[in-house]
């Protein structure tokens, strides 16, 4: 049977990680083993991971690299230690108790089909049954419906996608230094054979349903950044390359409208950054 590992990353949410750790450890096919990345919390985290789970490996961070730096140490280390799967999520993913068999299942099924799987990931909705619009990932057209209940997209999250070894080993690792938003664009644009698992179901527990245009603290410097060295990635089509350009356009109108014409400068920052020479 193909070994698990749950790689959680988290920062400063241990009531949240405590939540996510009791609905990964209870799955139905609970995977065979658990390793959350603490990105340098200040809030207990550590202490309550060794009080509470003590079964649970745990990597700490030395400073708090991000999501994108989180999920770059973790799957290292999990890859290293031999594993066929690894399941990614943050630490405010709640996955129902079927989730992860519900993946398995789908990847099984699309083996005996002949089709090759690199990655499946789960359907994210919110607290209230809504599909989140932050992990609600873009389908391909052209795909017969139906088969293994799944369907091919372009791109996914990590919150709750199941990704192979093979392709791990054929592709890397993801780039730590988007810190945060799209890492996960461009680590499954540049994989590719991603599905997304219609009855695999975990949910998405943000305070509340959100888009990057929502931001108010400065973070969509990382937005307008991040997008632009998505949008120079080699890896995306052309096709695809002008509806992200025309997506990142438009939430950016609507960033600035919300932000009161604030905004413009962590926009302007972003741009300038991510049109400089790549930092990989």
């Amino acid at each position: 049977m193909d070994r698990v590992c749950a790689v959680i990353v988290t920062y400063n949410r241990k009531e949240l990680l405590r939540e996510c750790l009791r609905a990964v450890l209870s799955q139905t096919r609970p995977p065979d083993h658990v390793l959350v990345v603490d990105n340098a919390s200040t809030d207990g985290t550590p202490e309550m991971l060794r009080e509470e789970f003590p079964q649970v490996e745990v990597l700490r961070l030395p400073e708090n690299q991000g999501g994108a730096g989180g999920f770059h140490e973790g799957m290292k280390r999990a890859y290293e230690e031999g594993f066929d799967w690894l399941w990614l999520m943050d630490d405010d993913t709640i996955p129902n108790p079927e989730a992860l068999r519900e993946l398995l299942t789908a990847e099984a099924c699309l083996k005996q089909t002949g089709i090759p799987t690199k990655a499946l990931a789960s359907k994210v909705l919110w607290t209230d049954g809504r599909p989140h619009p932050m992990n609600t990932p873009w389908p391909k057209p052209s795909f017969k419906g139906g088969i293994c209940q799944v369907h091919p997209v372009v791109w996914a999250s990590y919150v709750s996608a199941l990704v192979k070894r093979d392709a791990i080993r054929e592709k890397g690792f993801p780039k730590r230094e988007f810190f945060i938003w799209n890492d996960d664009v461009e680590y499954f644009l540049r994989m590719g054979g991603v599905f997304l698992a219609h009855k695999s179901v975990v949910i998405h527990k943000t305070k509340n349903i959100y888009t990057p245009a929502d931001s108010r603290d400065g973070r969509y410097y990382y937005q307008a950044r991040n997008r632009t060295w998505l949008l120079r990635s080699k890896h995306l089509p052309l096709g695809w390359r002008v509806l992200l350009f025309l997506h990142f356009a438009l939430e950016s109108v609507v960033y600035l409208v919300k932000s009161r014409g604030r905004g413009w400068r962590e926009i302007a920052r972003g741009l300038k950054d991510g049109l400089a020479p790549l930092p990989w």
